[in-house]
């Protein structure tokens, strides 16, 4: 068998499949002469109907073959940037999505290992789990922060503890009949408030989902809804930090976190740049700081920004201190409150409690 792990990116808000295409041509052309039979499995994330129609043409082309001499399959992949091992080595589910049956023998052996539920379906239904898996995740987070712009709009209300509140109905939060204790599962964690999702997944996922919709003549209206407002929801943030602390132009400002979220590298749709992005139209002056993101920043932001390495030096230089990435290394911020005095810190990752700061004015967006 061989897998199938190349780029999908997303572009003019269309999924790409030059890559695929390429990999699937190469494939074809190296099993034209190979006598055993060789099963083709995907495992890039690629739009419903792209197995069984764009690479099992290419294949058949390219080798001479048809489907049968060859297998054809789909085994998405569910991993999170950061976490891919662990997430690799125990998943929740796997999918296995078929065309032949000597394809889904293959896919039960390479996965024996696992005692976990697998999916068993036909390659289109393997594409869609996908998509949708990514896709309601996405809707969640931009819901939520939906429902926190009209909080915030209204006045007065404390909508962390709205959302809290929310949490405890038994459908998301449901109470073990035997040891009467409340589960939380980690779904709970895309029901809060933020600055919006970012990397290389849920954008590009949403986006591709909502092009095909609108080939085959559905519109997308929440699709296209939740792009929107991931879309605004930086811009949103920086008008209300506005609102609490007037103009921002001229101003000093610290943003701490580059990468889409912790423990990775990845920049792609981060909101941390877009939010520099905006504060360079007010001719801020920005400094930046991210444990291991700066150098791929640098390559996509054509705007200055002063890069630093040591973070804590630059509090008192700088009027707004902006968590826009949270770093477990931003926790130390509360430790540093001698520096703070009159700054204002504005937690977009609700990183610390409300009255974690002594000196500086903070600023949760909850």
């Amino acid at each position: 068998f061989i897998l199938v792990a190349v780029g999908t990116p997303t572009v003019n808000e269309k999924i790409d499949l030059t890559q695929i295409k390429s990999a699937s041509n190469t494939i074809g052309r190296l099993i034209k002469n190979h006598d055993d039979f060789i099963s083709v499995i995907v495992k890039s994330t690629v739009v419903p109907g792209t197995t069984d129609t764009v690479v099992k043409s290419i294949l058949e082309e390219s080798s001479g073959k048809k489907i049968g001499e060859f297998g054809l399959g789909m085994n998405p992949e569910f991993l999170r940037e950061g976490n891919a091992v662990a997430d690799f080595m125990n998943p929740d589910r796997i999918v296995f999505g078929y065309e032949d049956k000597i394809t889904l023998e293959y896919l039960h052996e390479i996965y024996s290992p696992w005692d976990v539920d697998k999916i068993i379906v036909n390659t289109r239904s393997a594409e869609m789990i996908k998509y949708v898996n990514n896709s309601l995740l996405a809707t969640l987070i931009s819901t939520t922060n939906e429902y926190s712009n009209i909080a915030k709009s209204i006045g007065n209300i404390d909508f962390n503890t709205v959302m809290n509140a929310v949490h405890l109905d038994n459908r998301w939060s449901p109470i073990d009949k035997t040891t009467r204790e409340r589960i939380h599962p980690e779904i709970i964690n895309y029901l809060k408030p933020g600055c919006g999702f970012g990397g290389s997944c849920f954008p590009k996922d949403v986006m591709a989902l909502a092009a095909l919709s609108k080939e085959i003549g559905i519109k997308p209206l929440i699709l296209d809804s939740v792009i929107k407002v991931n879309q605004l929801q930086p811009k949103v943030i920086l008008e209300y930090l506005e609102e609490k602390v007037g103009s921002l132009k001229h101003k000093n400002v610290l943003v701490l976190g580059l990468a889409f979220k912790p423990d990775t590298d990845d920049v792609r749709e981060s909101v941390s740049i877009k939010l520099m992005e905006y504060l360079n139209t007010q001719k801020c002056n920005i400094t930046a700081h991210d444990p291991i993101s700066i150098e791929n920043t640098k390559k996509i932001v054509d705007f200055d920004v002063n890069y630093v390495i040591d973070w804590k030096k630059e509090l008192s230089l700088n009027d707004i201190i902006i968590i826009s990435t949270n770093w477990n290394e931003y926790r130390d911020l509360k430790f540093l409150d001698d520096r703070l005095v009159d700054k204002i810190v504005f937690d977009t990752r609700s990183l610390f409690s409300k009255n974690a700061f002594r000196n500086a004015d903070y600023i949760n967006i909850n």
